[in-house]
């Protein structure tokens, strides 16, 4: 079943329960941090961009995870190929951050000593900034990008847990983002221009419970002259109202039902640089995924444990939209991932 929301209503009720789990191809639901009734300590809310063409990538997260804030930066180059990621943390922030509660406007802001990450949106265009010192020993990562607008349809949903009525996964992926822009990496500058360069935000707001797992894949670029993307991804909470699988494509979102991401394995663990393939349950995507680097971190302090895999590689298949026409997906760079979290 794929229940669709086409109307705007507060995303919680006066009990802090979802109004209508499903899904939505706008920002119909209204979030307000302080109409959720579950403890403070699982509240978490972030922003992550990543950016990229088929030779360089950047990704940029500010998330509040209300016991503890992540700021992190990467810079991926695919012709090594190669990745940097360096992050900070800071404690006990509890929404100190004061990230937006919509995406369609508002500033989402972080400054210490080292790193001054803003990204800032007037509700007509979004500027991403950056100035991270000593990212890399003693190189800085400086960025300063410029995205076009936002195009007309994205994937919404919003996802309950099982035994758990006060928790929730309310989150959106605008995908098909064009950016332009420099960033400079310690002497080196990199030119990023809109002509190919594409992205997608991932803005997530919610009460998440403390163990879980999440799959996800996303790719944005131009297919014959057209801008064509998809998100999918399963894994967590009760998705028996929606899947987040869609279509991108001129602007235009095409709901998808489930799909499987078939990871590799030897010796019985997965094996994330082999060939991926994806398929989904009404024959509407069919790809391959050729991995090219797997930005891998393991973080474990106390009762917080992190085991990611965001792997970048390339694409290529066939996707369906709703009036049957098929998109031929031929070597394009996006990328897929496998979390595990105890947060």
């Amino acid at each position: 079943m794929q229940v669709e929301n086409k109307e705007v209503i507060d995303l919680l009720d006066n009990e802090g329960k979802l109004t209508k789990p499903g899904f939505a191809k706008k920002l119909n639901y209204t979030y307000h941090r302080n109409a959720i009734k579950a403890p403070s300590l699982r509240i978490k809310e972030w922003d992550y961009y990543y950016l990229g063409n088929d030779k360089y990538g950047i990704a940029l997260t500010i998330a509040d995870n209300s016991y503890m804030a992540l700021i992190s930066a990467s810079f991926l180059d695919f012709t090594k190929p190669k990745e940097k990621t360096t992050s900070v943390m800071k404690w006990l922030t509890f929404g100190k951050l004061h990230l937006p509660s919509t995406s369609t406007f508002g500033d989402t802001t972080y400054s210490d000593n080292r790193v001054n990450m803003r990204f800032i949106n007037d509700g007509n265009q979004r500027k991403l900034f950056c100035d991270f010192k000593k990212f890399d020993g003693d190189k800085a990562l400086f960025i300063d990008l410029t995205l076009s607008k936002d195009p007309e349809e994205s994937m919404v949903i919003a996802t309950p847990f099982k035994d758990k009525p006060l928790h929730f996964y309310y989150n959106q992926k605008i995908n098909c983002l064009r950016a332009e822009g420099k960033v400079r990496y310690g002497d080196d500058v990199y030119t990023f221009e809109k002509e190919n360069t594409f992205g997608v935000l991932d803005w997530g707001r919610g009460v998440w419970t403390y163990k879980n797992t999440w799959y996800w894949g996303s790719l944005s670029c131009e297919i014959d002259g057209e801008d064509f993307g998809f998100n999918i991804g399963y894994g967590f909470g009760d998705t028996s109202n929606a899947s987040e699988n869609m279509l991108f494509y001129k602007g235009k979102a095409h709901k998808l039902d489930q799909v499987s991401f078939n990871i590799p394995s030897k010796d019985g663990k997965d094996n994330f640089m082999e060939p991926w393939t994806f398929t989904s349950n009404d024959n509407r995507l069919n790809l391959t995924f050729t991995p090219i680097i797997d930005r891998y971190s393991n973080t474990d302090v106390l009762i917080i444990a992190s085991c990611q895999h965001q792997v970048f590689g390339i694409f290529n298949g066939t996707a369906i939209l709703d009036d049957g026409k098929e998109i031929k997906i031929t070597n394009k760079i996006g990328f897929a991932e496998k979390v595990k979290n105890k947060w």
